[in-house]
């Protein structure tokens, strides 16, 4: 059985039945970019506990739709491609630390990128760098690391050698109680190469069938083990 949500109850009941590929790939309605309600009240309740150690978590990217992406995506295509790169360099460029369209965990309305707004900071927020040694975000790091999975969130791309796929991101976190489920229902390698093909994003057609499948086992199924 399919689950059709509307606006305002997008994911709401993702945890029961079969999930659809709409809803996997980021392509439900939801213009308000909602997170699962789930998730969000998880979150809400996470970042309370983090206000009394003196920690203000802020989602700086939550959900994400297939469209979105696929902006960010042709957007960093053309810039490589006017440098001069091939289709397989570009592809293996942009996909160091953004996703394919279609493939973002941020689709599913689980996952987000976490900063602690009362910390002093410029510039991007995102990089490794300001997540540890006097990084502004060293101590929302630390407190995430002790207590995140008390809430039911896991850090997707953990500093692990032996993972592969996109690059560490220790802004990165998971509703795991949801999102389990939904990359056990992701879908199959067939239905992954036709998708991609029909979805005018750029490069699609010129990068190989290997090639994306390497991509589906490496960066789709190389997240912390807590999220399998």
């Amino acid at each position: 059985m399919k689950i059709i949500l509307s606006c305002i109850l997008l994911f709401s009941t993702l945890a029961y039945g079969q999930i659809s590929s709409q809803e996997l790939t980021g392509q439900t309605d939801n213009p308000k970019n909602l997170l699962n309600t789930s998730a969000q009240d998880a979150f809400n309740t996470m970042r309370a506990a983090a206000l009394k150690d003196g920690i203000d978590l802020k989602i700086v990217s939550g959900y994400r739709s297939f469209t979105r992406q696929r902006q960010i995506w042709n957007r960093k295509y053309k810039k490589y491609e006017a440098q001069g790169l091939t289709p397989d360099a570009i592809f293996d460029k942009i996909v160091e630390y953004s996703t394919v369209p279609g493939t973002s965990r941020h689709h599913w309305g689980t996952d987000m990128d976490i900063i602690d707004q009362s910390a002093t900071y410029s510039g991007d927020v995102l990089v490794p760098n300001k997540f540890h040694g006097n990084g502004p975000f060293c101590k929302m790091k630390d407190w995430m690391e002790i207590n995140a999975s008390s809430y039911g969130f896991e850090l997707v791309y953990t500093l692990n050698e032996n993972r592969t796929g996109f690059k560490y991101e220790p802004w990165h976190y998971s509703y795991a109680p949801l999102s389990r489920k939904l990359l056990q229902e992701y879908l199959p390698e067939t239905d992954f190469l036709e998708f991609l093909r029909s979805q005018n994003i750029m490069g699609m057609d010129q990068i190989s069938d290997a090639r994306l499948l390497r991509y589906y086992t490496e960066h789709i199924q190389g997240v912390n083990p807590s999220l399998k």
